[in-house]
């Protein structure tokens, strides 16, 4: 059996995911006309993936959000080439995508170190520019995080998430009785007695029309595009927003949140999935679980328990369907032995891909130089 040996949350106080900052390249130095010197470039501004940054710390350390290169140095009889602007550097967290306002992407940052150029400094005057500097791009640009992480765990509110954490882990995230009790998103680090880490984003839940941006849809749902594979968690009882909302088994839950992801973005529901069946320790729990294995068999068989608009085109198939009861532990141990053997075998599937390719391609190369 595996366990986890122990796990470190990091909680996004006063989350933020989006910053619009101004950024400007310097001006180009002047040149020196009576013997035609060149003025230096100036400095270029660049965005950097930095350790355990935070936009809100971009944000508080930099009220004004504006972020200029240096000025390019001037010609002179000293030195007939000015010096060059200094780069001014942004620091940011890793998972930035930089786009600029017409939502134009410029970069990612996938990790730490990783650098995006989002405004060049203007060059230099010279003889060839009439002796005239020019001025440095200027623009508005925005920061939007996504979130990077192995696992990330979806589902409506109230289905256990948080409860289920804190029985993977001896983590404790707040727990509430009302619906939204995750209000901004969670990584969690998973070490194993082997030293294997596994990382999960604990979102907070979804409602339906999340995919128009109803509730926080687009502010979390994002957040799914960088994870490798995604883990649903469903109450096996079924699950009710409001008094004024229909009622959803655990069987509509599951293909409602496979929908919302389907909207918001097709490609989603083509990651590996694994499906946790929380609150096994209520009544009747075993018989409503196996009837949702036998409506998960053959799903197409049941869409007339949903709305004809939120009828999935493409069902998800599951790698595991695990039974846990958050409240009890059962069905937790087993659950970390089906994450951990998820993320190995698709490792698995995407090393064997990529040799697969390199000798494909050695192939091709030796029939070309036949």
């Amino acid at each position: 059996m595996v366990h986890i040996s122990r796990i470190c949350f990091r909680k996004y106080g006063n989350f933020m995911d989006n910053l619009r900052l101004y950024v400007r390249g310097g001006t180009g130095g002047m040149a020196l006309p009576r013997l035609g010197g060149h003025g230096g470039i100036g400095g270029d501004v660049w965005v950097v993936a930095t350790k355990n940054m935070t936009l809100k710390k971009v944000k508080d350390k930099y009220p004004l959000k504006r972020f200029l290169g240096g000025p390019g140095g001037n010609s002179s009889v000293r030195a007939l080439k000015g010096e060059r602007g200094k780069d001014e550097e942004i620091s940011a967290p890793v998972g930035i995508t930089v786009t600029a306002d017409d939502g134009s992407i410029l970069g990612e940052l996938n990790a730490e170190g990783d650098r995006v150029l989002v405004a060049k400094g203007g060059s230099g005057g010279a003889p060839f520019t009439a002796l005239q500097p020019k001025k440095g791009q200027a623009k508005h640009i925005r920061l939007d995080l996504k979130l990077i992480a192995d696992l990330g765990l979806v589902g409506f509110p109230n289905a256990g998430k948080s409860s289920l954490l804190t029985a993977l882990s001896s983590a404790t995230p707040q727990i509430a009785s009302y619906a939204f009790t995750t209000l901004r998103p969670e990584i969690g680090k998973l070490m194993y007695p082997d030293y294997k880490q596994i990382s999960l984003a604990d979102l907070p839940g979804l409602i339906e029309g999340a995919h128009i941006n109803k509730g926080m849809g687009h502010k979390f749902l994002k957040h799914v595009e960088r994870t490798q594979q995604l883990l649903f968690v469903v109450d096996i009882s079924g699950f009710q927003l409001a008094s004024k909302t229909p009622f959803r088994s655990a069987f509509e839950a599951v293909q409602l949140l496979t929908k919302e992801l389907e909207l918001y973005k097709e490609e989603l529901v083509s990651k590996p999935a694994l499906l946790a069946v929380n609150k096994m320790d209520l009544p009747d729990a075993e018989d409503k679980l196996e009837e949702l294995k036998v409506q998960l068999q053959n799903p197409e068989e049941f869409t007339n328990l949903l709305p004809d608009d939120m009828i999935p085109n493409n069902f998800i198939a599951f790698r595991h369907v695990i039974p846990v009861s958050a409240s009890t532990g059962f069905g937790v141990d087993h659950l970390k032995n089906c994450i951990r053997l998820s993320l190995d075998e698709y490792a698995a599937m995407e090393t064997s891909s990529v040799h697969h390719e390199k000798l494909q391609a050695l192939r091709q190369q030796s029939c070309e130089r036949l």
